[in-house]
């Protein structure tokens, strides 16, 4: 073990014998008591020495046998000990492409903030090389959620849409301007390539690449692909019309719901950014339970539904940059923290936010047990959490 006090989180002498390591209440350690010679220790702990060489250090600065061990072993417990070189072969697979390492290494002091075990950031990192994620979706957001997955480390990004990119399909981070009149999934495939850090290793057919089975939880590839390509381990939908996520079609989930891949949906309607649900077939609630408790709750929205879908559709939606990018942004969030194996707040449920103000909030979406997916059988059968009638139907429209 080389043991070295995480970088990420900035330090500071509380008082005299405390030290606060970082800065947010997130993940804010205070440590104590800390006298001045063991304060001198923390110092050394930065990564370039093994564990004997340490207890010599220790031994030369009047430490008491034993006392080495037991400051590294309160700062590991404490989740404040980093170890990058206690993760595996496919860590030092990424540590030998210092290049793609470089563009990676916020990502990696990120990682490591939010996981505590020594290594375990590195692991997830290296971990994401091997995954493989489907976009469908390249307009403003889905280009730029599948430009900040790759930009991520995730080292299969492959996205999927038809047409032709048009002047308003032009995001940061996604089509650029001189994109305009080539094929939308192109265009984004061109924009992944180039925000990728590098290219990921080949993976053989059926093999589990995520940082979640290695962490034992969360995502997992669960459909192999052909031709020696890593299954899928996230769909993320972000169709253009983005009345396709804030009504999504359960027709359209079912392939996914068939083979049990994990899909999370994310867009813009009508000034209105949405993320979530993130569906695990057959745990969590679907497109189907969302649909049929929907429709409970307002008895004339399947008759609007219809009308919308097959209805003329505006030329240009309402969906302008900045919401676009936030919207692009929290989904990519979400979408990285399931495969470093984290259940994320869009689990089974949705975040919503609309102009001007920009409040995101959360409603949680229960399984229906009349639902073919199954997650609901022993659930209620409703929507449960912040959501209700008056949620679905205008404010302005109902009496009393």
């Amino acid at each position: 073990m080389h043991p070295r006090v995480k970088p990420a989180l900035r330090r500071a002498w509380r008082d005299r014998q405390s030290v606060q390591f970082g800065v947010t209440s997130a993940h804010a350690v205070l440590v104590g008591p800390v006298d001045t010679t063991t304060g001198t220790l923390l110092d050394l702990l930065d990564g370039t020495r093994g564990m004997a060489l340490l207890r010599k250090e220790g031994t030369a600065l009047g430490l008491p046998d034993g006392q080495v061990d037991t400051v590294v072993g309160r700062l590991t417990a404490a989740g404040l000990i980093d170890d990058v070189r206690a993760g595996g072969p496919a860590v030092d697979a990424l540590l030998e492409r210092p290049g793609e390492l470089d563009r990676l290494r916020p990502d990696l002091a990120s990682l490591s903030v939010v996981h505590p075990e020594p290594g375990g950031g590195a692991r997830r990192l290296a971990a994401r090389r091997s995954m493989r994620v489907q976009v469908r979706g390249a307009g403003r957001v889905g280009a730029t959620v599948a430009s900040v997955l790759a930009a991520s480390g995730v080292g299969r990004v492959d996205v999927l849409d038809g047409g032709r990119v048009e002047p308003w399909d032009v995001a940061p981070g996604g089509a650029p301007a001189d994109a305009v009149g080539i094929r939308r999934d192109a265009a984004a495939r061109q924009a992944v390539r180039r925000w990728a850090p590098g290219r990921g290793p080949r993976v053989g057919a059926g093999r589990t690449g995520s940082g979640a089975a290695e962490s034992g939880g969360g995502a997992g590839v669960v459909e192999a692909g052909g031709n020696g390509e890593p299954g899928l381990s996230l769909v993320v939908v972000v169709p253009r019309d983005g009345l396709g996520v804030y009504a999504p079609d359960p027709v359209a989930a079912e392939p996914w719901m068939g083979s049990g891949v994990p899909h999370l949906y994310a867009g813009v309607v009508e000034a209105t950014g949405v993320v979530g649900p993130l569906v695990l077939p057959g745990v969590t609630a679907c497109s189907g339970c969302v649909a049929r408790a929907r429709e409970e709750l307002d008895p004339g929205w399947r008759r609007m539904l219809a009308q919308w879908r097959s209805g003329r559709r505006a030329e240009v939606g309402a969906c302008d940059v900045a919401l676009a990018t936030a919207v692009a942004g929290m989904a990519a969030a979400h979408a990285l923290a399931f495969l470093d194996g984290e259940l994320p707040s869009s689990t089974g449920a949705r975040w919503e936010t609309a102009l001007p103000l920009l409040q995101w909030r959360r409603m949680s979406l229960g399984a229906h047990r009349d639902c073919c997916c199954g997650a609901g059988r022993e659930a209620p059968g409703e929507v449960e959490g912040d959501v209700a009638a008056g949620d679905l139907i205008p404010h302005d429209t109902m009496a009393g």
